[in-house]
């Protein structure tokens, strides 16, 4: 079983390194007319070239892994800033791009909680359909729009989880179909499952990013050694290996909330359980320390016997 690691976004390692400048709509509003849009191009520009530092960093590290910020182009979908960011940064984004594909990293997006279709406003699905049509632009100027994928939660229950299902998959319809090719599903530490996630997955043909401390947070009722491998085949029709998302609990009353490493006390079970179906997989660590904690984590996971090192960020477990 080969498990290859990634992180999210910043890699703290890096001295001023965040990928996620911001520029509020309220800010931008205050700014005189000829200087809002120097002022989107600035930010993006410094995003931009600290993703592409971090991209360089996880080279040397050897970390095949990495989640692209999506605050990566500020005030992208706000309907009275929207501006052409593809054009303008259009050498910037195939640059990034042919870095990334030369040197065979796996990138994606994680939209916010706000990105969902089970709502009954029609304008919450419109604003989802805008946020998911911008990460997909942002991947098809890097062109990589036919290899990375954007994570997004099912959404809320509202009262009546059946209900919501139902318009999940009617909403879902509004979402152009190369851009539902590349999403997937993420159960979550509330409200969907691992099982009721993946039952829409399964309906939609949507990939399920499976995420252990979710699971652990909110289990439901059947068992995990039973969805693990249904969860790792919602991605056969994909050209890409399956992809877990792992973190462990800040504490037992903060149990939800992410800790700064990943214990491997709390993961390893899931390790093993995966060993026995004997597939290769992704990881995506959602631990605070980021880069960090990915790399003590890798470290302490090969300390396991019949557990090897082969990389920075890979390891093989026999």
């Amino acid at each position: 079983m080969l498990v290859r690691f990634g992180y999210v976004s910043h890699a703290l390692s890096l001295w001023e390194a965040s990928p996620a400048r911001t520029l509020t709509f309220t800010r931008w509003q205050k700014l005189p007319k000829e200087e809002r849009l120097e002022k989107l191009i600035s930010v993006t520009r410094e995003n931009i070239w600290n993703t592409k530092r971090a991209i360089f960093y996880n080279i040397a590290q050897e970390i095949p892994l990495y989640r692209l910020s999506s605050s990566l182009v500020p005030l992208a979908t706000h309907p009275e800033a929207k501006w052409d960011y593809e054009s303008i940064f259009e050498e910037e984004w195939r640059d990034l791009g042919r870095l990334i594909k030369e040197h065979k990293l796996r990138v994606s997006f994680h939209p916010n909680q706000f990105t969902l279709f089970t709502s009954d406003k029609k304008h919450v699905t419109e604003n989802a359909v805008s946020d998911m049509q911008y990460h997909y632009n942002v991947l098809k100027a890097m062109g990589l729009e036919e290899e990375s994928v954007i994570n997004i939660h099912v959404g809320g229950a509202y009262g009546d989880k059946t209900k919501a299902v139902e318009r999940f998959h009617q909403n879902i319809k509004q979402l152009p179909n190369e851009i539902k090719k590349r999403m997937t599903l993420e159960n979550d530490d509330k409200t969907y499952t691992t099982d009721e996630t993946l039952t829409i997955c399964q309906h939609q043909q949507i990939p399920l990013m499976f995420d252990y401390h979710h699971h652990q947070a909110n289990p439901g009722e059947e068992e995990l050694e039973n969805l693990l491998a249904p969860v790792f085949d919602t991605w056969s029709h994909m050209n890409l290996n399956p992809k877990v998302h792992i973190s462990s609990p800040k504490s037992e009353n903060a149990f939800r909330s992410h800790a700064d490493y990943v214990s491997l006390e709390f993961v390893e079970p899931f390790f093993r359980m995966a060993r026995e179906l004997g597939r290769d997989f992704d990881v995506m660590i959602e631990a605070k320390r980021k880069d960090q904690s990915l790399l003590k984590l890798v470290e302490d996971i090969a300390s396991i016997r019949g557990v090897k090192r082969i990389g920075g960020a890979t390891i093989q477990w026999k």
